[in-house]
């Protein structure tokens, strides 16, 4: 058994533990992107803004909070997690106390490129290190740690709408944002990298034969196919997540009392808590399944349940009941993205840029945010959500097709075979 590592005065190196600060500081910035929805009526009734012009502000967090990552994660791989995610936590209360401030579109553009900045310094941190803590289990602790970040925000969906409606949006933006930074800073504190000998060296998946720079990454025919499928998958539930809020205004339940497993809520605010709780339990869940059969046949699988997902959304979607489930089981087949293509990222370049490596294919969820504003736009257009909803189901399916008969055979050229299956990680 490989044992971690400790010196007298440092932070605990336990992997376990190390993975747990991480999901805790991925729950502190998760209502970030998955809280927005909330915001978005009361700020277009508040101040009399288009909806799209509103939503160009979550474009631009998501594109910030992506396209920043690589540079992050060189930070993380030069100089270790802790400055880096300390910084994150600085940021995401600045800008969340911004937008509390913002009078004008500029304004809440800027707070959410400073919010979007810190929280990808915060996910690229927590999600490459659980990357080199974890070599041989990475589906799972990359599915771990960004559970945090699905289902962080589901215990405050309530108390967030509560302050919002009693004290108004921008007492929540001011207040939330100051309590999630400031937990995320003392937990920064704590973080650290592995050691050589601190992980195991085997896996129990095929992994590269080799560390690919940042560098000879990009020009790899592969790593532009992943990116491809990462966008296709990144849009549609970008989408749900931006505009859940005015798709169930638009639907006319947005109020309406549903009941199941004996609780009873407005349609909006139970299909936003069950959406945060299964977009955060499927990151573990097909993690762990694609440590077991494979990371294609893994997005084969979860790709195509969300492609017919949101299909089912389309059609069913008015009904008030079916409209919690559907979204549900939407977020459900969406939010495993980022457990599987950081692990198949680790598996087919390498652990030593992981942080790096792994940021510049999360910016690919930067890019699909730039698709987000349009949804507004041809829903305008059209009188309707119905060829938004075709349009995400259509590249879902075409991305779960990639997988099995594009990415699969490319990546078998790139990695080997675990080496020692019954070897025993470390604790």
């Amino acid at each position: 058994m490989v044992t971690p590592s400790t010196t007298a005065g440092s932070p605990p190196t336990s992997r376990w533990l190390q993975l747990v600060f991480g999901i805790v500081c991925m729950c502190m910035i998760a209502n970030m992107q998955y809280g927005w929805t909330f915001f978005v009526n009361p700020i277009q009734e508040r101040h009399g803004w288009d909806r799209a012009a509103i939503q160009v502000a979550f474009t631009m967090f998501v594109v910030t909070e992506t396209w920043l990552v690589p540079i992050e994660g060189w930070f993380v791989d030069k100089y270790g997690p802790r400055i880096v995610a300390l910084m994150g936590g600085l940021l995401c209360a600045v800008g969340w106390v911004m937008n509390s401030y913002a009078d004008s579109l500029t304004m809440l553009y800027a707070a959410a490129a400073v919010g979007g900045t810190g929280a990808g310094a915060v996910y690229g941190t927590c999600v490459g290190n659980s990357l080199k803590w974890f070599p041989d289990r990475r589906g799972l602790a990359a599915g771990l740690t960004a559970m945090g970040f699905g289902a962080g925000s589901a215990l405050t969906v309530i108390p967030i709408q509560a302050m919002i409606k009693n004290y108004g949006y921008e007492s929540a933006f001011f207040y939330f944002g100051i309590g999630q930074g400031v937990v995320v800073m003392i937990l920064a504190l704590f973080l650290i990298a592995p050691k050589k000998g601190d992980v195991p060296e085997v896996a129990k998946v095929s992994q590269s034969k080799r560390d690919f720079t940042p560098g000879e990454m990009v020009r790899t025919p592969i790593f532009w196919i992943m990116y491809a499928m990462f966008v296709m998958m990144a849009a549609g539930g970008l989408m749900a997540t931006a505009q859940l809020g005015p798709i169930a205004k638009d639907f006319h339940i947005i109020d309406t009392p549903v009941s199941l497993l004996g609780i009873t809520l407005p349609a909006l605010t139970f299909a936003a808590t069950i959406d945060r709780v299964l977009n955060g339990v499927t990151r573990p869940f097909f993690g762990w399944v694609s440590d077991h059969i494979g990371r294609e046949n893994t997005m084969f699988l979860s790709f195509g349940i969300e492609g017919v997902g949101i299909y089912l959304l389309s059609v069913f979607g008015q009904d008030p009941f079916m409209f919690v489930i559907l979204t549900g089981l939407v977020f459900f087949a969406w939010g495993e993205i980022y457990s599987l293509f950081p692990a198949t990222c680790g598996d087919t370049f390498g652990s030593k840029y992981a942080a790096t490596n792994a940021g510049l294919l999360y910016t690919a969820k930067g890019t699909a945010a730039l698709i987000v504003p349009f949804s507004s736009v041809l829903t305008t257009m059209t009188g309707s959500w119905h060829a938004v909803f075709l349009a995400a189901a259509g590249l879902n399916i075409l991305a779960a097709l990639m997988a099995l008969f594009v990415l699969k055979p490319m990546r078998a050229a790139y990695t080997k075979p675990a080496l020692a299956l019954h070897a025993v990680p470390a604790e």
